[in-house]
């Protein structure tokens, strides 16, 4: 497997990873499955990862396509995405991201707003349809970026499968640290794609 195989699994992980946040995701599902017992918040957390992973999987493959539909170039398409992760990115830094509320019961909070647009929100998308952008569309590169995306996932389900136990561990304090660190790492990965997206526009003038 080339470098640069390699490079894109690990982007993609990571960016996904810090995006989708599996410890900041702790408290959130603690809230929203206040009052359920073991068994329905094992059950919550499977379903949940199984929508988000669903949703990532469907813009993934076939993003591509939308965006030829679209007559949106890949330049267009990567700065703006960078500056929708940049401002994901400022929303983890300054504590700002909204929470959703837990819901009234009877409603799968499993489903909306755990699945989607907690986990596979915006920022995941457009991170996961620009992996297949920035890769040769061969198989391996495919194949590496659908384990990243498995990864990020199984960590998600873990992170909310023993939500109690990490939250515990970590304390409020270090749930916030391990939040602004990655929000840190995401504004990183964001200007960067800006700067691709801005070279490849100079280079087509």
């Amino acid at each position: 497997m080339s470098p640069e195989i390699v490079t894109l699994g690990v982007t993609t992980f990571v960016t996904l990873f810090v995006i989708m946040d599996p410890p900041g995701t702790v408290p959130v599902f603690l809230a929203l499955t206040n009052g359920m017992d073991r068994r329905r918040r094992v059950l919550a957390a499977r379903q949940a990862v199984l929508v988000a992973f669903g949703v990532i999987l469907v813009f993934t493959m076939f993003g591509r396509y939308i965006l030829e539909f679209l007559h949106v170039s890949v330049p267009a398409f990567q700065a703006s995405g960078g500056l929708l992760l940049l401002l994901v990115a400022l929303e983890l830094l300054t504590g700002k991201a909204e929470e959703p509320r837990p819901t009234a019961s009877g409603v799968n909070v499993a489903l909306v707003p755990l699945g989607t647009p907690l986990l596979a929100g915006p920022g995941a998308i457009v991170a996961s349809m620009l992996a297949v952008e920035n890769s040769d569309h061969s198989f391996a590169s495919w194949t590496v970026i659908i384990v990243a995306i498995v990864l990020v996932h199984a960590c998600l389900y873990l992170a909310m499968r023993f939500s109690v136990v990490i939250h515990r561990v970590l304390g409020e304090g270090g749930v916030t640290v391990v939040t602004r660190l990655a929000g840190l790492l995401l504004a990183a990965i964001a200007v960067q794609l800006i700067a691709d997206a801005v070279m490849a526009f100079v280079a087509t003038m």
